[in-house]
């Protein structure tokens, strides 16, 4: 196809037609080329996107990639995918055919990546090598599955880096306590670590909250939604997984806190955010607790680890507590796995403690029940657990509400 020379401009153009991927014959012009080189070699491109031909440049071919894959994901999700993208991997194998890069050229551009430091001159991470790696062999995956690509050349090539894993911190119970007794000259951070800390959530999630998120009736607090802070826009999303989606049963003293302090908000209408804050500004105000009170300083998302700590110390499964806070059930197993260990050694060793002062007695002889027949004594829990039912919840639910206690 020729190119054309504006006139008036003196810029150069191209105009022609191609079949879209619904068979449709359309036509195209692109206007502001500085040379016949550049229209030429751009309509080269856009034509070979069209025909998904795996000539075409990694750029071009990152043009199919975010129209394919940027509907599928949240909005921060993808922008910190685009950042990785055009900063680490386009500026180095942009202007290479899609076709023609090899393992060879993914260990140079490894290489490269190693070399680079951060504002501070610090080399990168580890685990930020990996996402590098990760993002690259994503864009490669996505020709080979849906564009005819032979092969992976970053797989082959293998990964940079390794995930760190960061050390899980948490507060027990009286350290949390000692903390939210320095957030009293503000009700905004006050209630907002209470409900972190009581319920689990995540900052996104609280930071969402709206009054008509609470059933102050029955006691629940329901998470449909998160906070994100994006390109200096306040944007609400879809929760971090579907689990997410959840309906969190708060202590009846939190349910009394939080009634207390919405009814209170000047203003608020259903969709007004109960709180108002950044995430910096949470974590200031953790920093600044934790030096007044003098308990060893965790992140805030490390409430979110506490509160499961909490769950565990109470003799919640790993089931409830998933739920509670919107993982999956394996996922807390692994996760915590050294603090359910802990609850073991402590079973264990009371059940040893027992044998050696012969006070393990297997079977109903002997115990303190008020009779020794089986079928009576599992009517009786039957009974406990209807009533439990009847009088406002399940057994789980007054568990939750026991939390009350000593606050």
């Amino acid at each position: 196809m020729p190119a054309y020379k504006d006139k008036n401009s003196g810029k150069w153009y191209v105009q022609f037609r191609y079949t879209d991927w619904q068979g449709e014959r359309k036509q195209k012009l692109k206007r502001g080329f500085a040379t016949k080189r550049e229209a030429l070699n751009w309509e080269r491109e856009f034509l070979m996107q069209k025909k998904a031909d795996l000539g075409m440049t990694l750029e071009s071919f990152y043009e199919l990639y975010e129209a394919d894959v940027k509907p599928k994901l949240k909005l921060n999700t993808w922008l910190n995918k685009e950042c990785l993208i055009k900063t680490k991997i386009l500026p180095y194998l942009g202007k290479r055919k899609l076709s023609d890069i090899t393992p060879r050229d993914i260990v140079c551009w490894q290489n490269e990546m190693r070399k680079l430091t951060d504002a501070n001159g610090k080399p990168y991470s580890s685990t930020y090598l990996k996402n590098m790696h990760n993002q690259m062999s994503a864009l490669f995956n996505h020709a080979v599955r849906y564009y005819g690509l032979s092969g992976n050349p970053a797989a082959r090539a293998g990964s940079m880096g390794e995930k760190e894993a960061k050390e899980m911190l948490f507060w027990t119970k009286e350290e949390f306590l000692k903390f939210i007794d320095t957030q009293m000259e503000s009700p905004l951070h006050y209630y907002a670590f209470e409900l972190l800390y009581w319920c689990g959530l995540r900052e996104g999630e609280l930071l969402a909250l709206t009054p008509s998120d609470f059933d102050f009736d029955k006691g629940i607090v329901m998470v449909r939604k998160s906070y994100q802070r994006i390109k200096g826009e306040d944007v609400i999303t879809d929760p971090k997984t579907k689990k997410s989606n959840r309906n969190i049963q708060m202590p009846q003293f939190l349910c009394d806190e939080i009634r207390y302090y919405v009814e209170h908000l000047y203003g608020a209408e259903p969709d007004t955010r109960i709180f108002p804050l950044t995430k910096q500004s949470l974590k200031r105000s953790m920093e600044r607790g934790c030096k007044e009170s003098g308990i060893k300083v965790i992140r805030v998302h490390d409430l979110r680890h506490s509160h499961v700590s909490l769950l565990i110390d109470m003799g919640f499964s790993a089931l409830a507590i998933a739920e509670r806070v919107g993982h999956e059930t394996i996922d807390i197993t692994f996760r915590y796995a050294h603090l359910f260990l802990g609850l073991a050694a402590m079973l264990v060793a009371a059940a040893a403690a027992n044998l050696l002062t012969g006070s393990f007695n297997m079977g109903f002889t002997g115990q303190p029940v008020a009779h020794t027949d089986g079928v009576w004594n599992f009517l009786g829990m039957a009974l406990v657990g209807l009533g439990s039912v009847l009088l406002g919840g399940c057994p789980l639910r007054q568990l939750i509400l026991s939390l009350t206690e000593n606050h």
